[in-house]
């Protein structure tokens, strides 16, 4: 069948809307129908090549989705035509090393799919005789596409496609980082440097642990009455004041419990392990270049036992935890509407990615 689909044909170049065929899904394999796909920071970083060779060119991005299934490939259990699904962006097998060990957020499966082809390492997009590689598998920034079974998880109907998408990486990360990584304590600080749509939900989830001060740090006082809105007790614009100092302050001259980097520069990273106590946590969630170091003193490592940990996926069992992140915006626990700051159509997703460098939006979601 022909799709319209926004794929990436050079690094640092805008996408274009283009016609692709796309092949039918072959065994456990489903077509699904996107209805919305966010636009997340980790798909800019394919854009601009910063984790350029995967997946490589011709891409389709997007990573974030939610849609209807429309047909169904042999021995599919998972899900079946007409189900409400929301994308995984990690495939869950439920059965490699890492599954069985309850860290399904490193399934053995995502080595495949991050080179951007199906788990059999054949393609299902081609435009002309030239094929076409799917951002993490699933490339949603397309009208249709053919995802892997372990890549999708069945929704509950009720569920608006614009809120599925994003819960899929902005919320299950965010949040997943608080919850699962860090495993942040009841009455502790916390500090988030980077208040996008990530760390929006860092801050939800600093919330849900019942943290006593959430410190939300950023350069642009928009992003800071956004982090307010979501239940940070305090902010700091550090172009205008030293993020370090104040949380120094703010602490009684400790610092923080634990801090959360979502940015993915070096230069936030070592301001992130700055900001933490003596046997504090530092938590790297942001997606940073393939190259990019950081120097830290290790003595604060032993003297101090200060923690650096990373974060991908949230930590999650995203087959479990997405239905309890979807439970709790129903219950109005997790606001999720306010996320999103503007719809675009797929025609005008390269004006969604300006806005998201312009510091903008909270959440652009594509709406099909």
């Amino acid at each position: 069948m022909k799709i319209k689909a926004a794929v990436l044909y050079e690094y640092d170049k805008p996408l274009v809307i283009d016609e692709l065929e796309l092949d039918g899904p072959k065994e456990k394999e489903v077509l699904v129908r996107f209805k919305a796909a966010g636009l997340c920071h980790s798909d800019l970083s394919v854009i601009t090549g910063v984790l350029a060779p995967n997946p490589p060119l011709p891409c389709v991005p997007g990573h974030e989705g939610a849609g209807i299934v429309e047909e169904v490939g042999p021995n599919v259990t998972r899900v079946k035509p007409g189900d409400h699904v929301l994308l995984l962006w990690v495939p869950v097998c439920g059965h490699c090393y890492y599954c069985l060990r309850g860290q399904p957020y490193l399934c053995a499966l995502k080595d495949v799919t991050r080179t951007g082809v199906m788990l059999d390492g054949t393609y299902r997009l081609r435009k002309g005789d030239k094929n076409i590689h799917k951002f993490v598998g699933v490339g949603s920034f397309s009208e249709y596409n053919v995802v892997n079974e372990e890549s999708l998880l069945a929704i509950d109907k009720d569920i608006p496609f614009d809120v599925a998408s994003i819960t899929g990486c902005a919320v299950l990360t965010g949040v997943g980082a608080v919850l699962n990584t860090a495993k942040v304590k009841l009455g502790s600080s916390v500090a988030v440097v980077g208040i996008g749509g990530v760390g929006l939900n860092v801050i939800q989830g600093s919330v849900l642990a019942n943290a006593a001060k959430i410190i939300a740090i950023d350069i642009l006082d928009n992003k800071l009455e956004l982090a307010k809105q979501f239940g940070a007790t305090h902010v700091v614009n550090a172009s205008k004041e030293d993020p370090v100092q104040k949380v120094l302050d703010l602490t009684e001259g400790r610092g923080a419990d634990y801090a959360f980097e979502v940015l993915g520069k070096p230069e936030t990273a070592l301001t992130t392990f700055n900001l933490i106590r003596r046997g504090g946590s530092a938590v790297i969630v942001g997606v940073p270049g393939l190259e990019d170091k950081i120097t830290l003193p290790l003595i604060q490592f032993s003297l101090m036992e200060k923690n650096m940990m990373g974060c991908y996926a949230g930590s999650s069992n995203a087959l479990v935890d997405l239905k309890s992140l979807l439970d709790l915006y129903k219950c109005g626990r997790l606001k999720l509407d306010e996320l999103i700051t503007t719809r675009y159509k797929l025609e005008d997703i390269n004006a969604g990615f300006d806005d998201m460098v312009s510091g903008k939006n909270a959440r652009g979601v594509v709406i099909y």
